[in-house]
């Protein structure tokens, strides 16, 4: 624990908000007592007006640069800016001697992220990334599902994120170049790519397509599709799209005891979206109906989906600078996923408005 976590709560500044610092990271901070939420930072007007109305005791400021002529009043600080800030906002964070959270993707190359956890370990501070989705209710779930050995070897886990964006992106999603990590594989894949190594292990050989389809100015992808051969076995088929308008099934899981499926995505984003408090009793409990269903061909039974808990990030950060615990997230890992979406990526003109196909690996 470095002397900016001498007091009892954290004090922190979340850098940005939009979805990322308005969604999640301020409703979870201020929902933990651990945790004091000294600053926010955005230049967009209208979000200003929002940040003072539902934090006033924080200090809305302009720019993120800014939050360092106070680092003196800072311990932590939340990046949840776009990804091309990423690398120098946390390695100014750091020479101020500031813990950091980075919210995925991590940064825009592994060798970012290599250079930010040297200059970490060199500092002496904490470096997290923020991989909320390993929270998610339907991935604890399946996660639950693995470790007990209810299906068997795992021989193929699909899982899917998709929906319907037919023009494109929104804001910087929709200009953000590959070097810049934009794309739905950086935005998307850190999450399905990190949750397939969390379940499964290392990554002997990896698969891609990427497609554009918008007709939008910029080299980034908006339809990815990654098969990944794990050294434990299984493969993962990760999918990500924008062009669903009937998305398919979330996770289909096929082991050699039985199958499971899951419809749906977890709850907690538009529950936070919607105001409603990580602290309310039912935060984060899927509904029945949404449940899964695991399969023995001869039987079919529901499985009661575990609690999501986005909230427990922070829980263990705090644990983490107060008593020594494992970070998080380690950002190796992060390093590890960024790996994988460069492999994917490795060719010349991967992505092009036209569907293209690339091999990487045997």
């Amino acid at each position: 624990m470095s002397n900016h976590t001498a007091e009892r709560t954290i004090r922190t500044a979340v850098l940005g908000f939009g979805v990322s610092g308005r969604v999640f990271h301020s409703p979870l901070l201020a929902a933990n007592p651990d945790y004091s939420l000294r600053f926010i930072t955005t230049s967009n007007e209208e979000r200003s007006r929002q940040a003072r109305g539902l934090y006033p005791t924080a200090t809305v400021l302009n720019q993120p640069e800014d939050v360092f002529q106070h680092a003196d009043d800072i311990d932590l600080v939340v990046i949840g800016t776009p990804p091309s800030t990423h690398y120098q906002l946390a390695s100014n964070a750091i020479e101020h001697g500031m813990h950091v959270v980075v919210d995925k993707p991590f940064v825009a190359s592994s060798e970012q992220g290599e250079d930010l956890i040297r200059k970490a370990e060199r500092a002496g501070v904490s470096l997290t990334v923020f991989q909320n989705r390993r929270w998610d209710a339907d991935f604890l779930t399946v996660q639950d599902l693995v470790r007990q050995d209810a299906m068997g070897p795992i021989a193929t886990f699909e899982s899917r994120f998709e929906w319907w964006q037919p023009d494109g992106f929104r804001s910087w999603k929709g200009a953000a170049s590959l070097d810049e990590a934009g794309g739905i594989l950086y935005d998307l894949g850190s999450h399905l790519i990190d949750q397939a190594l969390q379940l499964f292990g290392p990554v002997q050989d990896v698969y891609g397509q990427t497609t554009r389809y918008s007709g939008a100015s910029t080299d980034a992808d908006e339809d990815a599709f990654v098969v990944l051969r794990h050294a434990s076995g299984t493969r993962s088929r990760l999918t990500m799209s924008g062009l669903a308008a009937q998305p398919g099934p979330r996770f289909h899981v096929f082991g050699t005891r039985g199958t499971y499926l899951k419809w749906g995505l977890d709850g907690q984003e538009p529950a936070l979206d919607a105001g409603k408090s990580p602290n309310d009793d039912d935060f984060g409990f899927e509904p029945e109906t949404a449940w899964g269903s695991l399969s023995s061909g001869a039987t079919q039974q529901p499985i009661p989906a575990q609690r999501g808990d986005y909230p427990r990030f922070y829980r263990l950060l705090s644990r983490h600078l107060f008593e020594g615990t494992p970070i998080p997230v380690d950002p190796k890992d992060a390093v590890q996923v960024l790996h994988i979406i460069e492999q994917v990526h490795r060719l010349p003109g991967m992505t092009t408005s036209h569907h293209q196909l690339t091999t990487i690996g045997s």
